[in-house]
């Protein structure tokens, strides 16, 4: 029987990886993501061991990805560890394997609180390191770790993760060393490539800010740019904050389809339940969190996409 661990390649999902590791040290790790973890776990026998972690479940996919899970909890070991918002036809009474959700907390954290009596205590700084690089850092669990620490370093051990990461999206095996040395309690300011990595795309971070305002279009209440060679969600990020708008969003052209991930300050925008609604109907699919998420929608109706974006904020 094989073990594997399908994680996501953000920071959270790097950290909530990289601690299931250190739990089983054995397990190989992949990177997943909503729209392709289907297609990953068709490399996994009916015996194994499967834990997922910090990868929201398609709603495109649902029916099929919830019979694989059937199919592998009944022979094997499945484990999902998620906090993105469940999609509605979803009830966890009935879920296939062992099931830990909750939203408002990061997966590191849910990771650090399943597998604590299996860790080195020191490990609790990799939860951190994931809470605070998905915005979920301000939970009872997170502060009450944080007083073992001096957050100072803290936060610059987490910034040289999330910055070093950054431009790495697709580079697997580097991400898999990283996670291989968190799960040793190897710090990041001791990954030299990941420090350098850091350095040049915190330069680089400079210099799309200076040139982004050029590349918004705005249309209604939305801002959005495209093919901008920096992180999707940062780039998000600056685009709605310099456009002055109730959403950016910043996608990149890939075989057809347009991926793009949408952030808003708003708090009563739902940008998860609005994905979910809209991406089915245009032949895409998204969700996330209200406040960060991500879509996928063929390339000749992305025009559409933002005309139902303005209508939902109305």
């Amino acid at each position: 029987m094989d073990k594997w661990i399908f994680t996501h390649g953000d920071g959270d999902g790097i950290c909530a990886g990289a601690l299931a590791l250190a739990a089983n040290p054995d397990a190989r790790v992949f990177f997943s993501h909503p729209f392709g973890l289907l297609e990953d776990l068709e490399q996994v026998r009916s015996r194994d061991s499967v834990i997922i972690c910090d990868i929201a479940l398609s709603e495109s996919h649902l029916p099929r990805i919830l019979g694989m899970f059937a199919s592998i909890s009944k022979r094997g070991y499945l484990l999902y560890i998620d906090h993105h918002p469940l999609p509605e036809s979803l009830s966890e009474a009935t879920f296939p394997g062992r099931f830990l959700h909750r939203l408002g907390s990061s997966t590191s954290e849910l990771a650090y609180s399943f597998f604590q009596d299996a860790l080195n205590p020191l490990l609790s700084r990799v939860a951190i390191y994931g809470a605070i690089a998905d915005y979920s850092d301000d939970t009872p669990v997170i502060n009450k770790l944080l007083r073992s620490w001096d957050k100072r370093t803290i936060y610059l051990e987490t910034g040289l993760l999330i910055q070093g990461i950054e431009g790495q999206k697709r580079n697997h095996e580097f991400k898999r060393d990283i996670v291989s040395k968190l799960a040793k309690n190897i710090s990041p300011s001791f990954h030299t490539r990941l420090v350098e990595s850091a350095i040049e795309n915190t330069h680089r971070e400079e210099v799309i800010l200076k040139e982004l305002k050029e590349h918004i279009q705005v249309h209604g209440k939305v801002a959005y740019v495209l093919d901008i060679p920096f992180s999707l969600g940062k780039t998000a990020i600056y685009t709605r904050a310099l456009a002055e708008t109730t959403v950016g969003i910043a996608g990149e052209k890939r075989k057809n389809f347009i991926d793009m991930s949408l952030r808003t300050c708003e708090k009563d925008v739902d940008l998860n339940n609005m994905l979910r609604r809209i991406t089915p109907k245009l032949g895409g699919s998204g969700g996330g969190h209200p406040s960060a998420a991500g879509a996928r929608i063929p390339e000749e109706n992305f025009s559409m996409f933002i005309e139902e974006i303005n209508r939902a904020l109305c």
